[in-house]
């Protein structure tokens, strides 16, 4: 068994997880980062542990498999608070923290506090590591837990503020890689036969089934699937934001997005349909806007790979345990041709229609500041086949989600399961797993503020992603709440919600990247191939109107 540091193996075994890009913010294991250069995984130092949180989630998403951070001691728990987007997205970072040490805990050591219960909330698995011979037990661990099941974060403490103790020390270490633990899914077990016929006949008898597709989904890679069963059974489909790229947006079974960042039309089905299918949905509060669309009582069918999640917040008729890819193509080899359910299926090609109706004198405007559903559509126009689109949350995501549509089916869509001002670093996360495709970020001008010092990192670093900033001054989704407080708008109210009109263009220029203003529709497209074109990180400043608030998410009267 081969002699080395703890900072050797942990980047051998990082490099033979094939992670190529090791987000982290300084001063954590230097030694360990020195023996990454050399074997060409590239470090990205970046200005917040948040930051690198962000980046190793969307890293990790783009490319179905695990992404790494790093973080000293004294930023352990902003990187842990980093995490908590990780964790929400399900998604399979293993994250390394320095940790006081184990002489001076409980004795007010300088700017040590708990790392066990931060980490606990937002991680699958946290273990503290003292000595070099323990890191082939749990690193290890730590990507089995972070990719099997369903996937989230993993941690690791290293003794020393730096993992020092872990790091610069020797021991006999040998590198054991598991392949199975390098991708999602790690295993891909099947449906229980029974279980599947049981679904398949209650599909067949439903007269309005839809069904909802989460982002098990994205995780098992089973677009395809996803389409075939709902072409050969004639059911709608509902996907919801992290599966928004996993139906055709103009497929005639489409519904569009439901729950709270929804379409109106696609709640609506929802409440009207007798059998509701979910795939590889956690059923949560979002997509379901807080356990009411479908309303409590509707038949309920659930395949998740995680048991645990199978009848969490809807009484499933049946359940099905399995990986989605798999089962879905089981389902797909033991269904019969259904019934062709015209009326059904006019009634949602129907609904949706209205709702596009509705929504045409927004998408069309030409009014000035711009409309946010009017970018929303130039964007639809424009991106290019194999775009990765990265969304904020907040009115990022409404927009994004319910507006504008994916017209190709090797475009990606992942977006921010959590704290606003995820877009930007996530966006270089994503550009970092898939460097020769495009990458859009869509934020506000509230959300770039969180994080604008990473188009330093970006520049410096050569991250070219193309930023669309809807910049309307202001967090206008925090307008109604604030106005309904003060008893309507006021010198007051105004501070709590609106900005001064900042010039984001210059901005980026200040940092080395391109920058961009836009204030009409037409000028777009020009300003977007200048951006891609440019070889540089750009933002793209686009002036949007202040009054373009997203409706609230249709709810059933009764």
């Amino acid at each position: 068994m081969p002699s080395m540091t703890g900072g050797r193996f942990i980047a051998e075994t990082v490099h033979g997880y094939g992670i190529t890009h090791v987000f982290f913010m300084p001063y954590i294991g230097p030694l360990a980062l020195m023996e990454m250069e050399k074997l060409g995984i590239k470090r990205v130092q970046t200005h917040g542990e948040k930051a690198a949180a962000y980046m190793a989630d969307a890293y990790a998403r783009v490319r179905r498999g695990p992404g790494f951070c790093m973080a000293q001691a004294v930023g352990a728990v902003n990187l842990a608070a980093g995490l908590q987007d990780a964790y929400l997205a399900c998604s399979p970072v293993v994250a390394l923290t320095g940790k006081e040490l184990l002489i001076n805990q409980q004795r007010h050591a300088y700017q040590e506090v708990d790392h066990v219960n931060p980490f606990s909330a937002i991680s699958k698995y946290s273990a503290y590591v003292s000595t070099p011979e323990h890191l082939p037990v749990y690193l290890r661990q730590a990507f089995r837990a972070a990719t099997t099941g369903t996937p989230g974060p993993a941690h690791l403490d290293l003794e020393g503020i730096a993992g020092q103790g872990v790091v610069e020390l020797e021991a006999d270490l040998e590198v054991i890689v598991e392949e199975a633990f390098t991708h999602l899914p790690p295993f891909r077990p099947a449906a229980e036969p029974s279980a599947i016929d049981a679904a398949l006949q209650l599909l067949n008898q439903a007269q309005r089934p839809v069904i909802v597709a989460g982002g098990g989904v994205v995780a098992s890679d089973a677009r395809n699937e996803l389409i075939e069963l709902a072409e050969k059974l004639n059911v709608p489909v509902a996907t919801s934001l992290n599966a928004k790229n996993m139906f055709p947006a103009d497929h005639e079974l489409a519904v569009g997005v439901p729950g709270s960042y929804s379409r109106a039309c696609s709640n609506q089905l929802l409440c009207e349909a007798d059998l509701v299918f979910f795939i590889g949905s956690h059923t949560g509060g979002q997509v379901t806007n807080g356990y009411q669309i479908p309303p409590q009582g509707t038949p309920i069918i659930q395949l998740d790979i995680n048991p645990e999640e199978i009848g969490r917040n809807y009484p499933v008729q049946v359940g099905l345990q399995g990986d989605v890819k798999t089962s879905l193509r089981h389902m797909i080899d033991r269904a019969a041709p259904a019934d062709p359910r015209q009326a059904w299926v006019g009634r949602v090609q129907e609904k949706v229609r209205e709702w596009k109706t509705e929504m045409a004198h927004l998408v069309d405007s030409d009014i000035l500041p711009m409309r946010p559903e009017r970018l929303c559509r130039e964007l639809s126009d424009y991106l290019p086949s194999d775009a990765i689109l990265v969304s904020d949350t907040g009115h990022a995501g409404v927009w994004t989600g319910t507006m504008l549509d994916l017209k190709h089916a090797d475009q990606s869509y992942i977006r921010c399961s959590g704290s606003l001002g995820w877009g930007l670093p996530a966006a270089m996360g994503a550009k970092c797993a898939q460097p020769d495709r495009p990458v859009l970020c869509f934020t506000g001008d509230g959300g770039i503020w969180y994080h604008i010092a990473e188009l330093e990192t970006a520049a410096r670093c050569g991250i070219n992603t193309v930023t669309v900033v809807n910049n309307n001054h202001s967090l206008n989704q925090e307008q109604g709440g604030v106005e309904q407080t003060y008893g309507g708008r006021t010198a007051g109210s105004d501070e709590l919600w609106l900005f001064e009109d900042a010039d984001f263009a210059r901005i980026a220029e200040s940092f080395g990247a391109l920058g961009i203003t836009v204030n009409r529709p037409g000028e777009l497209p020009g300003a977007l191939d200048r951006a891609f074109a440019s070889g540089r990180p750009a933002v793209v400043d686009v002036k949007t109107h202040v009054e373009g608030i997203a409706p609230r998410a249709w709810v059933p009267t009764s």
